[in-house]
């Protein structure tokens, strides 16, 4: 029988979902402190290096926990860690070992984190130097409606993962998982 865990929140900050919701990224901080937040991930996929700079920094002001970039390397001094997704990680090298080995050689010991989507990526992964795996998208949700989702058959996959597991897409403070999945990943349920 599977061992019941009580997933923590990982929450995902996007800055073009605060933009669209008139939310700043200051009072969304102050709205977190409501919830016990291990780990924040912080992705801003227009933002200049400096938007995405001061940015951090505010986080850092106001948030304690860990905190991930996602994919923007040259800001990785000030993180504690970077998510990388399958075609970015691509980017560094065709060959998957290549490529993580590239971007360990630039964040050092930090966390890194890989986005998977199916069976066939969470095993790719079991072989890769990572310190865990997003997956999803579990449900769907109003923010990437391109995402497929797999639904229950990812609750199965995440099994397979060697990582521990961050469960993305539609997730909900109040669901509950079996491990390996430690983390649920929750941007939207967390807005005001």
């Amino acid at each position: 029988m599977a061992q019941n865990t009580s997933a923590k929140i990982y929450a995902l900050i996007d800055k073009e979902t605060l933009l669209s919701r008139g939310v700043s990224l200051l009072s969304h901080l102050e709205h977190l402190k409501n919830f016990d937040i291990p780990i924040l991930q912080y992705r801003n996929k227009k933002g200049s290096l400096e938007e995405k700079k001061a940015d951090l920094q505010l986080i850092r002001e106001h948030y304690q926990g860990i905190l991930i970039i996602n994919d923007t390397i040259a800001l990785i001094d000030y993180a504690d860690g970077l998510h990388i997704g399958q075609e970015d990680i691509r980017e560094y090298s065709h060959n998957l070992n290549e490529s993580v080995a590239k971007v360990r050689s630039m964040i050092g010991r930090k966390l890194l984190g890989l986005s998977t989507h199916n069976l066939s990526e969470i095993e790719e992964a079991n072989r890769l130097d990572l310190d865990y795996i997003g997956l999803g998208a579990y449900r769907l949700t109003k923010t990437k409606s391109e995402a497929n989702v797999g639904g229950e058959a990812l609750l199965e996959a995440a099994k397979y993962s060697r990582h521990p597991v961050g469960i993305i897409g539609g997730v909900q403070i109040d669901d509950e998982f079996e491990k390996p999945i430690l983390y649920k990943v929750i941007g939207s349920d967390l807005y005001l």
